[in-house]
Parts: C-alpha cells; sequence; structure tokens
C-alpha cells in the first residue's frame, strides 16, 4: 500500500533502554569493524536453499498509481524544504524533564519528526502530561506532529511513573501461551501511552530468548521458541494497534541470540540466512503478514549477511531482505545511534548517512542536542553534495507522513488523566494471567 503510494513522491523528487552515551566526535572515515572479514552466506532468501543469492537490488518500487496532483502527501512533500524533509527523519531523546532550550530548538527551528522520553525525563504523571504537552506546544507553528513516543514494554523496561499499575514484563505473560491475554496487554499498554499524551510505543519485542547469556533480552521476550513469540507479539500489536497507539515490532532481524549488550558493544550472530529464518525471523515474517506498521532494525553484525555494515546500516539487510524479500513497506527505524555499538566503530555522521542509503526512515538519537545537529547537517550535506539521492529522502518522509496520517495524531495537549478505570483493568488483568 505504501510502497505503491511513494513511489509517486519519486515523480515530485529532484530496545530501547536507556543510555548515557557522549557526544561522538565527527570524522570523515568510518572505521573497521573487527571481525567482519567472514565471506557473506548467498542465502538471504526468507526460504532459503544452498542456492539462493542474496538480490542485488534495493526493494521493487511499484508504478505510481495515481498523479502528484492527486495525492494530497505528494503536494506536501512537494512544498516542503529539504532542511524540514530530513527534519522529519529525526527522532530525538531530550535532556530532564521540563522543556528546555535544546529541545525547542530542535522542534521549532529543525522540525524534528519525534521525541521519545527515557525513564530520566519522568518523574510522576502531573510532570510527565506537562513535559509532553510542553514539546506540544513547540511544535505549533509546523504543520505535521509529532511522534511522541516511549519504550513501555512491561516489566522491567517500563518508563511510566507509579501512578499507573505496573504491567508485568512479556515472560510472565509468555508463560499461558495465551494469545488473548497478550491482545490484553496491548490495549492496556496503548491506553497508557495514550492517557499522557504519548502516540508511538516501542513494543512489541518479538525477538526470540533463545541464548541464556543475552544480557539485554531475557524477560522482555515472550519465550523461547518462534510459536510463543509470533503468536503473543502478534497479538500484542495488534491490540495496540487497535486501541490507537502506533506500535514498532523490534528487534529485527533478532536480537535473542546475543551474548553482548548493543548499548556497551556491537554484537556479532554467525548465523547463516537459513538458520535465521528457522527461527529468528519467523515472528517478524509473520508481523509483517499481519500489516505491521513500523519496525526497529538492530545493531547486530551478521556477516555471513553482510560481512561490513551492522543490520541497522546494512542495505543488504534492509533494502534487499526486509524490504525486498520479506515485502515490509511500512516506517524502519533505527534503534539509537548513540549507542556502543555504532559509536564504536563508526562516526554518526557517517552512519546516518548509511542508514538512509541501507532504506532506513526514521534515525533515532537518543542522547545530546549536539548529535541531533551532526546528523542533521550530515543528512542536508549528504544530500546537497550527492551522496543521498533527494528521491530517497522523499520515499522515507511519505512513509512517515503516511503513518501519522493513518493514526490520525495531533499536537493538541491533554489534561492529567484519570488513571482509576485503567488501573482498575490492570488489576483485573492481572489476575487473569496469574490463573
Amino acid at each position: 500500500m505504501v510502497i505503491a503510494a511513494f513511489a509517486t513522491v519519486l515523480l515530485i523528487a529532484g530496545c530501547s533502554e536507556d543510555n548515557n552515551s557522549a557526544v561522538v566526535q565527527p570524522s570523515p572515515e568510518v572505521t573497521a569493524i573487527p571481525g567482519a572479514s567472514t565471506a557473506p552466506d548467498k542465502t538471504a532468501g526468507i526460504q532459503p536453499t544452498p542456492d539462493t543469492p542474496v538480490s542485488p537490488s534495493a526493494a521493487p518500487t511499484a508504478s505510481p498509481d495515481t498523479a502528484m496532483n492527486d495525492d494530497p502527501l505528494a503536494r506536501q512533500i512537494a512544498g516542503m524544504t529539504l532542511e524540514a524533509k530530513i527534519g522529519q527523519m529525526l527522532l530525538v531523546g531530550i535532556d530532564g524533564t521540563k522543556l528546555d532550550e535544546s529541545a525547542k530548538r530542535m522542534i521549532s527551528k529543525d522540525e524534528v519528526g519525534g521525541i521519545i522520553l527515557y525513564k530520566d525525563n519522568i518523574q510522576n504523571l502531573k510532570s510527565m502530561v506537562a513535559l509532553i504537552n510542553d514539546l506540544k506546544k513547540s511544535n505549533i507553528g509546523n504543520t505535521v506532529p509529532l511522534f511522541m513516543s516511549v519504550d513501555q514494554e512491561g516489566g522491567k523496561v517500563s518508563r511510566m511513573p507509579a501512578e499507573y499499575t505496573a504491567i508485568p514484563s512479556n515472560a510472565k505473560v509468555g508463560i499461558s501461551g495465551n494469545a488473548d491475554s497478550a491482545g490484553m496487554m496491548g490495549r492496556l499498554l496503548a491506553r497508557e501511552v495514550l492517557s499522557a499524551g504519548f502516540n508511538m510505543d516501542f513494543a512489541p519485542v518479538l525477538d526470540i530468548n533463545s541464548n541464556p547469556d543475552n544480557p539485554v533480552i531475557g524477560e522482555r521476550s515472550f519465550g523461547s521458541n518462534a510459536d510463543i513469540v509470533t503468536r503473543l507479539g502478534i497479538a500484542e500489536m495488534k491490540g495496540m494497534s487497535e486501541e490507537g497507539a502506533i506500535p514498532v515490532i523490534k528487534h529485527f532481524p533478532g536480537h535473542g541470540d546475543t551474548s553482548v549488550d548493543s548499548h556497551l558493544e556491537l554484537p556479532v550472530v554467525n548465523k547463516t540466512a537459513a538458520q535465521l529464518a528457522k527461527l529468528e525471523w519467523l515472528p517478524f515474517q509473520a508481523a509483517i503478514q499481519e500489516h505491521a506498521d513500523a519496525v526497529m532494525v538492530a545493531h547486530i553484525l551478521y556477516p555471513k549477511l553482510d560481512p561490513e555494515k551492522p543490520a541497522s546500516l546494512s542495505k543488504t539487510i534492509i533494502g534487499n531482505l526486509l524490504r525486498g524479500q520479506m515485502g515490509f513497506d511500512g516506517v524502519v527505524i533505527t534503534d539509537d545511534l548513540t549507542m556502543g555499538a555504532i559509536t564504536e566503530h563508526y562516526t554518526l555522521p557517517a552512519a546516518a548517512i548509511d542508514t538512509v542509503l541501507a532504506g532506513s526512515d526514521v534515525l533515532l538519537i537518543a542522547h545530546e542536542y549536539a548529535n541531533e545537529q551532526m546528523v542533521r547537517k550530515a543528512l542536508i550535506n549528504g544530500v546537497k553534495k550527492g551522496k543521498i539521492p533527494e528521491s530517497r529522502i522523499d520515499e522515507s518522509v511519505y512513509r512517515i507522513l503516511a503513518l501519522k496520517e493513518q493514526y490520525h495524531l495531533s499536537d493538541k495537549p491533554l489534561p492529567v488523566p484519570d488513571l482509576t478505570a485503567l488501573n482498575n483493568d490492570i488489576k483485573a488483568w492481572l489476575q487473569t494471567i496469574k490463573k
């Protein structure tokens, strides 16, 4: 649907957990990734055989269904400046619990497309709602509403303040194997985030917890087999979407079989496409078939798929596999580009250009105003100097605007909610999963 639509735009063109990363210093060169010399496995198909090659081209685009004059989103993009379009591709974190000058500048001047709040931004219900309202008010001069996003998974990755009844981890819900319980979990998570003024939740986790030494997934997964994770993850995704919050499935192509925390260093998974297709990819393929809206791509190196670049920067994995072979036409979001998995091996400007060329739509920059400035400048200069075709930017902006329109996003402020009914519903649901 979106692929066919954004082809029109071509005609008009010329995980996550808190990580207090330092500002990344720019450099023109990309440093080599240790251990990345293994020859690629030529089996990146969804149903791989030894003779299935990796497609050499990026995801195909359909012929345009309508002329630009009949497509309001295409007309809107045609009227946007390059700077405004690139702003839509940035989803940024802010400092503190109150609106500061850096946040104001990123929203009003740089026209960033979205904000993510972390635990350090949230004190209590009243201050959280006030902050979200202030962020939205800062966007009043822009025509496109903000993605207001949060990592609200349940369990240890919960950002909502103490006024909300706690929702347990995916693992606790997964013990029952009950998809209806997971669907209700999705609806309750959506009600939580929407009540505060958020509109996007980085959930559900579709990683399969197949490695007991995994330091970052664990109880965040519904279980250790593909059936449980697929059934319950899709149920949660649908429940969240039906309630009106944008779900973001994560962490493609699968973070379950890692023994390194990507917040600190780059994990390497030496699996072939044939192995990945039998386990890690199954929940993501199923979610795509169920019309997933958005997917977060992980910072993991798969040498047998792409020996040089981690998934989040890889055209082989994003463009050829996710978009081309799996047919995903929604919004691709990077995991936080200020995580150690990226900053220990790449400069931030180089990583930003690589991920856009690979097919990412939204770049998550969770920490530091200086990092947002660095990425924004790199992308603007990348287009102006011919490194990035402006048509590539237009494709992403079309997908972003289409998703915002689909969910009827608004920057309208909200009052501090009465949580009585929601908390009672969470408590009632908790009783059902304890049985």
